[in-house]
């Protein structure tokens, strides 16, 4: 019985091995999305913009970072807003100028950005608010900063930057926390 056991039981697992299958399907096509535009052909609400405007930002950090700050202030436009996320602002070049020129002469001895993280997008259509069409570089980074008084700092800080059809900054906003670097200079 053993002897006719072995064979059954042989061919029984070659037969559950055996693909059964008789009919072949056709391969799914994918659903085909493109970055440049959607099932209307109009472009999408955002799409990556040229990774100029990244090396762009770099020689801006660089110009910030070494206290140059009339190269640095060069590549903002004449009307250009600098915000700070708690609603603070300065209005035009000038205002800019006079604010970053004050800091870097009487309140900052050194500052170094590292850890940086760039990424230029291109609004096609503002989903809502003040939003602005156009070419934006969003970056963040960590800083280090000393201030004359001897007091140290190390933060991160988000940054965003609109570009106008001239490649100037016409408005940035810089997300950061200041209460500590109120206390470290002595703000209140």
């Amino acid at each position: 019985m053993q002897k006719a056991l072995l064979p059954l039981l042989s061919f029984v697992v070659l037969y559950s091995c055996k693909d059964n299958k008789t009919t072949t399907e056709p391969a799914a096509t994918p659903m085909v999305k493109t970055a440049t535009t959607t099932a209307d052909n109009k472009p999408p609400q955002a799409e990556f913009a040229d990774a100029k405007y990244t090396d762009m930002g770099k020689q801006m950090m660089m110009q910030m970072e070494n206290g140059d700050v009339d190269k640095w202030v060069a590549n903002f436009a004449d009307n250009a807003v600098y915000s700070w996320s708690n609603g603070d602002s300065l209005a035009g070049k000038k205002a800019i100028t006079d604010y970053w020129t004050n800091r870097r002469k009487n309140v900052i001895e050194s500052l170094h950005f590292s850890n940086d993280i760039w990424l230029p997008i291109k609004v096609n259509t503002p989903q809502r608010g003040p939003d602005m069409p156009g070419v934006w570089l969003l970056n963040w980074y960590q800083v280090n900063v000393k201030y004359k008084n001897g007091k140290a700092l190390q933060f991160w800080v988000h940054h965003d930057y609109h570009y106008n059809n001239d490649n100037k900054v016409d408005r940035t906003v810089m997300y950061i926390d200041r209460a500590p670097v109120n206390a470290a200079v002595g703000m209140k």
